[in-house]
């Protein structure tokens, strides 16, 4: 929690002094736009519904796009990526998105590391690949695709919606949130009870990444209807 908020003051600060800030995810995109006055910045999103954007109050960042291009031709995952790009002991603030179209895997980095980005990253895993970099308005128009659901829950409790949602009974949701394998808004869940709201983004490992979409209606019996998106 420390640390959230350390960020969250150092990206306000970024914003207050006519700067920028690196890419942010929406929780803590939400907790700097909470701290600035409306009309003081404006937001850099890559693409419709990007998960991670940029505030600035003059000039946009030098921002690039690189397709990832495997060697081999074998399909690569998202979480190896990811993973590859820790690796390189860069920050989550450093690069934006990274999306999957028409088989090819693109990721958005600052400018300012894409060059050893461009040159580090040779491996994924056990696959050799390369940056390739692409016009920046390559994926101006993506849209991100999704597998919707719709379910009927008795409340709008955590444990309650992720139960019906992977088929969990209630008992091994609460093992997961006991193991720190489910997250909301970027934010470790610890209580099962917590209650889910329209615009929640929230991850189970090993079952993906999901957005808490809305509310639809109630049943005769009072439970609610929900829509839940899951990230392709």
């Amino acid at each position: 929690m420390k640390r959230n908020i350390y960020e969250i003051e150092k990206n306000v600060e970024k914003v207050l002094r006519g700067g920028s800030t690196g890419f942010l995810t929406h929780h803590i995109q939400v907790e700097v736009q909470n701290r600035l006055k409306k009309g003081t910045y404006q937001i850099f999103g890559p693409f419709r519904d990007a998960e991670k954007v940029i505030l600035y109050s003059n000039e946009l960042p030098y921002v690039k796009l690189f397709q990832i291009c495997c060697c081999k031709g074998i399909e690569l995952k998202h979480s190896a990526i990811m993973g590859s790009l820790f690796g390189l002991n860069i920050t989550g603030e450093m690069f934006g998105d990274i999306v999957k179209w028409e088989g090819n895997f693109y990721v958005y980095l600052l400018g300012n590391i894409s060059d050893m980005v461009v040159n580090e990253l040779r491996m994924i895993g056990q696959d050799a690949v390369l940056l390739k970099e692409v016009p920046l308005e390559f994926l101006s128009q993506f849209e991100r695709e999704y597998e919707k659901h719709e379910l009927i829950v008795s409340s709008l409790r955590v444990d309650t919606v992720l139960s019906r949602l992977i088929l969990c009974n209630r008992d091994g949701i609460l093992d997961k949130i006991r193991n720190q394998e489910i997250f909301v808004n970027d934010v470790v869940v610890k209580k099962g009870s917590n209650l889910l709201k329209i615009g929640d983004v929230f991850s189970i490992r090993r079952y993906g990444k999901f957005c808490f979409r809305s509310v639809i209606g109630k049943t005769k019996k009072d439970n609610y209807i929900v829509e839940i998106d899951k990230y392709i």
